[in-house]
């Protein structure tokens, strides 16, 4: 199983509407792929808030070559959409893991 990390930190002025376009749209678009079986949002505690609120989504591919395929074939157009609707009011970085137990 791997996992594909994004990390959001977003300006307090968008969370909410943020949250509600991730929910309803932008995860149903990136699992829509068949890249990935399902994804999780996680919020980040313990961080400094005073820019903006810290999200995770964790999104769940069976194996390498889905992920591989994800970025390949779908990653731009998805990083788009969210500069497009967003502009600069996040940022994000992301990581790739796998799980091993």
């Amino acid at each position: 199983m791997i996992i594909y990390n994004v990390t959001i930190k977003t300006a307090h002025s968008i969370t909410d509407e943020w949250l509600n376009w991730l929910k309803k749209e932008h995860i149903a678009d990136v699992i829509n792929t068949g890249c990935f079986t399902h994804a999780t949002i996680l919020r980040l505690l313990d961080i400094d808030e005073e820019d903006g609120f810290t999200h995770a989504v964790q999104y769940h591919a069976p194996d390498i070559k889905l992920y591989e395929e994800y970025l390949e074939k779908h990653a731009d157009t998805m990083r788009k959409k969210g500069m497009d609707k967003w502009g600069d009011k996040f940022i994000a970085f992301r990581s790739v893991m796998e799980v091993v137990y």
